[in-house]
């Protein structure tokens, strides 16, 4: 592969595209020239607009995901089954199948590249991390569907690399910034109804990833493997400084004009409900997440950041934005959409 090559118009598919992180990377894509197309269930008018090619699908349909990749010369799998509560079946059926139909889909049709949207949490041991590397292991004691199939996935996925389908992954931690319908929006919804508090010390230290930031990791990756680097390795990303997570979080909310967090409880008192509430509502099968879970209890109280050397070394990743930018941005688009 020489330099024109790496610069040169190429067919692209990107799984979720039209979802949070997928669609600043097509914009990314778009504005470096590519022919773009994107896999979802939803038609994504808009993008069309814009001059992407939509497929609709589902990723359980092995031919529907072959045939989107037919003239593909790589592809970012970023869709997957977010959240953390659900059945296994359900996580297992799109995080694991649906990343095999995406490796089937690649191999059939010769596709070169293929960067994977991971996640940190696929570390996850109800541990704290304090600026590992990615010599950890796998986790262990996932307490939620969506860590453990993701790590399956991400196992498959290295397994995966040859000469003929160079992959990497990617682990962003907790992304933020506008146009999130995830993360923060659900925080606010949580703080304005009462159902959140600090949990365990208020201190802990945690990775966030700004979208932009994330995104530009990505289109850095295919490039690398492009260049013969990264190639079967997995990468953690982040803004490369842990923030306090509840005064990061208070922060934002005092910007948005709502009273911070004060009130808190411990992590055992917080697991211990947790425990409670997911019993309840897998006993009478109620809709919807509980307000608490032990997995979420964990991720809030204990400290988890991690080294990104590798990616600023082989990714040639720097984040281009600051905390201050990043937030100011942030808060930015939730006060319009408040």
């Amino acid at each position: 592969m020489t330099c024109h090559d790496l610069y040169s118009v190429m067919n692209i598919l990107v799984t979720g595209g039209g979802g949070f992180l997928g669609r600043y990377i097509v914009e990314d894509l778009m504005t470096k020239g590519h022919s773009v197309s994107i896999f979802g269930r939803s038609a994504q008018d808009e993008l069309a607009s814009l001059g992407v090619r939509v497929v609709q699908g589902d990723l359980q349909d092995a031919d529907a995901v072959r045939e989107a990749c037919i003239g593909m010369d790589a592809v970012f799998h970023v869709a997957a089954k977010a959240g953390i509560w659900g059945s296994r079946e359900s996580y297992f059926a799109v995080n694991v199948k649906g990343t095999r139909n995406v490796l089937e889909a690649c191999r059939t049709n010769g596709i070169k590249y293929l960067v994977y949207t991971s996640t940190p949490s696929v570390v996850f041991n109800g541990q704290s991390f304090l600026g590992a590397d990615e010599s950890l292991p796998y986790g262990k004691n996932w307490l939620c569907h969506y860590a453990e199939t993701k790590a399956i996935a991400e196992q498959e996925v290295m397994e995966a690399h040859s000469e003929n389908l160079k992959v990497c992954a990617l682990r962003p931690h907790l992304i933020f910034g506008p146009r999130d319908p995830h993360l923060l929006p659900r925080v606010i919804e949580a703080v304005l109804a009462k159902r959140l508090k600090i949990i365990g010390s208020g201190q802990n230290r945690v990775d966030v990833t700004y979208v932009s930031d994330a995104a530009s990791a990505h289109i850095n990756a295919l490039e690398a493997l492009m260049e013969g680097k990264a190639c079967g390795k997995a990468y953690f990303i982040s803004q490369g400084e842990p923030v306090l997570l509840w005064a990061w979080l208070n922060r934002i909310l005092s910007e948005l004009g709502i009273a911070p967090l004060t009130k808190g409880v411990p992590l055992s008192v917080a697991f211990f409900v947790a425990t409670i509430l997911e019993g309840f509502w897998k006993l009478f099968a109620i809709k919807g997440d509980p307000p608490m879970t032990r997995f979420a209890a964990v991720e809030l109280a204990k400290e988890h950041y991690f080294d990104i050397s590798r990616a600023k070394k082989d990714l040639k990743y720097l984040p281009k934005y600051t905390m201050d930018q990043a937030i100011e941005k942030t808060v930015e688009d939730l006060k319009q959409s408040m």
